[in-house]
């Protein structure tokens, strides 16, 4: 399942048959994940503020911070698509792209930007993160559906599944948009 339409582009492979008693502990299972994302995360803050000064000046995103930016939405969703039951495949410890995972993240870098963005981004992205913490309560509920869909039938509904998929693409898009990353507004769309 994939995204069209912004230059961010989520994609997330469907399994058939889902292991019935993995959701139990895939929680546990991921807490090492939570902890180096963590770390990944502290170390996004730094390149956020070293991006901003740069991009100020310039009207260019460094690359190698970019790399690292887009990295770690990379990292982040192949741990929400393995935490939120939409693959039952570990996620490596990976900033780097992973082609032979089931959940993708691709983003065009920005070879020129508006130097007035780093200054109201994250002001300009509040709108679309309020509607976004109602699609993430939904996505929440039908997280819990599937949990139990799967326990019973090793399977994740796929409308649950398009629907998940649709509110972590709404969530890489809000988070692109915010830390300047990507250029372009998100659009109210889980596609």
């Amino acid at each position: 399942m994939t995204g069209a339409g912004h230059v961010l582009d989520l994609s997330v492979e469907r399994q058939d048959e889902y292991s019935r008693f993995l959701p139990l502990v895939k929680w546990l299972l991921a807490i090492p994940h939570f902890v180096a994302v963590g770390f990944v995360a502290i170390g996004a803050a730094f390149v956020t503020i070293f991006a901003f000064f740069a991009v100020l000046p310039t009207g260019r995103y460094p690359r190698g911070a970019w790399n690292y930016m887009l990295g770690l939405h990379r990292w982040m969703t192949r741990l929400n698509a393995y935490v939120l039951l939409m693959s039952d495949r570990y996620p490596p410890f990976s900033l780097g792209e992973e082609p032979d995972f089931p959940a993708r993240v691709e983003l065009a870098y920005p070879e020129q930007m508006e130097r007035w963005r780093p200054l109201v981004a994250w002001l300009l992205i509040f709108p679309y993160v309020l509607v976004g913490s109602v699609i993430n309560f939904i996505a929440a509920v039908c997280v819990v559906l599937a949990f139990f869909a799967i326990l019973l039938t090793k399977n994740f509904p796929e409308s649950l599944f398009r629907f998940v998929v649709g509110a972590t693409r709404w969530n890489r898009r809000a988070l692109a948009y915010g830390h300047f990353v990507a250029t372009k507004y998100p659009p109210f769309s889980l596609s």
